[in-house]
């Protein structure tokens, strides 16, 4: 048996969700389908994390166990003219027998967009945020700051998650504006059930000037999810990296 590792890039839009579920299309399901069906054996692949509805990724990582003899670079291709547009093999390659797409990942990148304009665009309303209003962007990047560091985030975790540790170790925590959009970037050891949407919610929140930037220290304290803000839109919100 052979270990394989695809990194995958999907549209999240058509799906509700990575993981496969017994009454929704997600894009696991497609991959497991489409993998089963080239290996000519039963694929059950493992995601290093799981993606909501409507959520995107450049880059998730994917595992699995299998006896096909067909090169994982050519696998990676192959696997593409099976996948609909919207879900495309990036890379394939062959690891360790130990590697566990998502208990052998150890940062994760994630991105959240934002598109800053009076007008909402057809062409980022499946792709980003659209927030019209003044947004105070340097209260949102001193907000950001609070965020790094080793923390408690219960208050940012939405209910309906699996229980797990909340303490999370947060290595980056900026915006960046490009243009009309303006970009949320956040790497960490992993997040909580909705936790970058909710942290993106409440940021905007003080963008708006609802609250000073320090706040966001005093919610953390709390471990109070009624004390943060909306949970942003789904489709701001990218997977972007995972590193091993």
């Amino acid at each position: 048996m052979r270990t394989l590792r695809f990194t995958l890039a999907y549209d999240g839009t058509n799906y509700s969700g990575w993981q496969r579920q017994a009454n929704a299309l997600t894009v696991q399901e497609l991959v497991e389908n489409a993998l089963t069906k080239l290996c000519k054996e039963t694929i059950k692949v493992v995601g290093s994390g799981r993606t909501d509805a409507g959520v995107h990724a450049h880059g998730q990582v994917v595992s699995f166990r299998t006896s096909c003899a067909i090169p994982a670079a050519r696998l990676a291709a192959a696997l593409n003219s099976l996948l609909p547009e919207d879900i495309v093999a990036r890379e394939g390659q062959e690891v360790p027998a130990e590697f566990h797409a998502r208990y052998s990942a150890q940062k994760k990148l994630y991105c959240y967009k934002i598109y800053r304009h009076p007008l909402a665009s057809p062409f980022w309303r499946l792709y980003a945020w659209h927030v019209p209003g003044e947004l105070d962007v340097a209260a949102m990047r001193q907000a950001a700051e609070y965020f790094t560091g080793t923390h408690d985030f219960s208050a940012f975790c939405a209910a309906g998650g699996t229980k797990v540790n909340p303490i999370r170790d947060i290595y980056l925590s900026v915006w960046r504006q490009s243009g009309d959009v303006l970009e949320y970037h956040v790497e960490g050891t992993g997040f909580l059930y909705h936790m970058v949407r909710n942290m993106v919610g409440t940021m905007v929140d003080i963008g708006k000037g609802k609250h000073p930037p320090h706040v966001i220290a005093a919610i953390l304290a709390s471990k109070q999810r009624s004390l943060a803000g909306v949970t942003a839109p789904a489709q701001g919100l990218y997977l972007d990296r995972v590193t091993y």
